[in-house]
């Protein structure tokens, strides 16, 4: 599945840049804005990855 692949880039990019923006990753990885916030919202709902601190200043964790 492609939103398989896009949510593995995503947590590539989040490993690499715990601090990386959506808008870097949807530049980054050539996709929307929206559809990053979608896989971010999915990763988040299955415990793979968390958010820490605020949305500007805070940073990405991978919870696997």
């Amino acid at each position: 599945k492609s939103s398989q692949k896009s949510s593995q880039k995503i947590l590539e990019c989040i490993e690499s840049n715990p601090n990386i923006t959506i808008k870097e990753m949807a530049s980054t990885l050539n996709l929307s804005d929206r559809s990053i916030k979608n896989h971010l919202t999915n990763l988040r709902n299955q415990g793979i990855i968390k958010r820490i601190g605020p949305d500007k200043g805070g940073y990405w964790e991978s919870t696997s």
